[in-house]
């Protein structure tokens, strides 16, 4: 089996280099031949027409697909209309599937950006800013099953008057001695809020870095203007440095939103979605794997796919804008 698919790996690396040179000759003889006019039009389509064929068999057409399975039933055998999109927005399992994504959408992109902010402003006055922007962006730089791993340890119960093994009740227990040590990944009262703590230690370095290299953007002729001028720290934060990082903050809460609507690996690994945990692309999963509903797999798909629309266009809208005024 394994045999199988290397020789088909060789062959792809073999044949598709020789088809696309092949190509190329046969399109340049053809340009050749209609005429400098003609082929100062034809050519740059030419050489295009391979990107936008992959573009389309990789990208259009799943998407297009996908949409149509949205309106099938579960074996993509019958039309059944809305009757997928009906489900997604009257179930009440799927309503707190709902419910758990705007909980993410809400705490993990507020507090990246202000952890990262206040971070990137607080770094920024001390000498080892380097150092200290190395540990908090290394998260980053651990994967995200990694990280589900790490802390499901971190998260670990063990009964009151135990040893907790598990850093957080641990470190609860040492600092307050009354401190009943809990469940969290089991609690449905903090499961939720214990996964997008994780979220929020992966991505508040990638804040932190993007917000600071807007914040060095600053002239510090600015700044010092109004300190002269008698502003103080605060009011120089809210009235100067916070204005004009706005494009940078934009660009970063956009980042991070597109990353919370498809978050999967960190509930999948600590939880798989059990006791009212699972967000979007998690549900979709199991729709698709474990219920072979490719109806409402899609459906699902679909909405996720329209819900991340509307940050593109405005992404798009403010580089044009951008674009314009520079």
């Amino acid at each position: 089996m394994h045999t199988n698919y290397i020789l088909m790996a060789i062959v792809a690396l073999a044949v598709i280099p020789i088809f696309l040179w092949a190509y190329l000759m046969i399109t340049e003889r053809v340009a050749a031949r209609v005429g400098k006019k003609a082929a100062t039009v034809l050519r740059p389509w030419f050489w295009i027409l391979p990107a936008v064929s992959l573009l389309i068999i990789f990208l259009v057409y799943p998407v297009v697909h996908t949409v149509v399975l949205s309106f099938m039933d579960a074996r993509s055998e019958n039309f059944v209309g809305l009757k997928n999109y009906l489900y997604i927005f009257t179930d009440p399992g799927m309503l707190v599937v709902l419910r758990n994504n705007l909980l993410w959408l809400v705490f993990f992109t507020l507090v990246c950006l202000v952890l990262g902010l206040l971070i990137a402003v607080l770094s920024d006055r001390v000498k080892y800013e380097s150092v200290a922007k190395v540990f908090i962006f290394l998260p980053m730089a651990i994967s995200s099953v990694a990280a589900g791993v790490i802390w499901r340890f971190m998260y670990e119960f063990r009964p009151a008057g135990t040893t907790q093994i598990g850093t957080v009740n641990a470190f609860l227990t040492a600092l307050f001695p009354n401190f009943v040590p809990k469940a969290w990944l089991f609690d449905r009262s903090t499961n939720n809020i214990a996964l997008i703590v994780v979220g929020i230690w992966m991505w508040t370095g990638f804040a932190m870095v993007i917000l600071s290299a807007g914040l060095k953007g600053i002239s510090e002729d600015v700044l010092e203007a109004a300190r002269i001028d008698g502003a103080g720290e605060i009011a120089i934060f809210f009235k100067i440095i916070l204005p004009l990082m706005m494009p940078t903050i934009t660009v970063v809460a956009t980042t991070l939103i597109i990353n919370v609507l498809k978050v999967f690996d960190i509930v999948y690994v600590m939880t798989n979605g059990n006791l009212g945990t699972e967000v979007i692309a998690n549900r979709m999963y199991k729709e698709m794997f474990n219920y072979r509903n490719y109806g409402r797999a899609s459906a699902i798909a679909t909405l996720l796919l329209l819900a991340i629309i509307p940050v593109m266009i405005m992404n798009l809208k403010r580089f044009n804008a951008e674009e314009k005024n520079g």
